[in-house]
């Protein structure tokens, strides 16, 4: 919730964020979260959700809700966290890359992913929205 905030000025409703969390970590089917622990404290976040790829042959996986607390922020957290992530996925046989998406006018998020290797795609996200009953 404080990413959506922070990044995109946006305010989220706690419990849908809450029923979708949980969700996750009642089915890893869904995806995967990962957290960095700097003593006692959480100091960041990412969750990985899978994407098939009939082009690969393989799973991308998806880089979502990526969060540094503000007091962590840059210290190499989200480095560390991503490292994990990408050493995990190259190890791995189904793993065909890593993929995020993020707000086009975070230009700060833009140049951490790139200097750890994320590229552009010619590709844009497209999105259309239903509502929940």
């Amino acid at each position: 919730m404080r990413l959506a905030e922070e990044t995109e000025d946006l305010h989220l409703d706690a419990e849908t964020v809450a029923k979708g969390v949980a969700a996750i970590l009642a089915d890893t089917a869904k995806g995967l979260y990962y957290v960095a622990q700097v003593g006692n404290e959480i100091a960041g976040q990412v969750m990985i959700t899978y994407e098939w790829s009939d082009w690969r042959n393989g799973n991308l996986w998806w880089l979502q809700s990526v969060y540094v607390r503000r007091d962590f922020r840059r210290k190499g957290v989200f480095r560390a966290l991503f490292k994990h992530l990408q050493d995990l996925a190259s190890s791995r046989g189904d793993v065909c890359g890593l993929r995020l998406y993020m707000h086009s006018e975070n230009g700060r998020a833009r140049n951490s992913y790139q200097q750890l290797g994320m590229k552009p795609t010619k590709y844009e996200v497209l999105e259309m929205e239903f509502k929940k009953t």
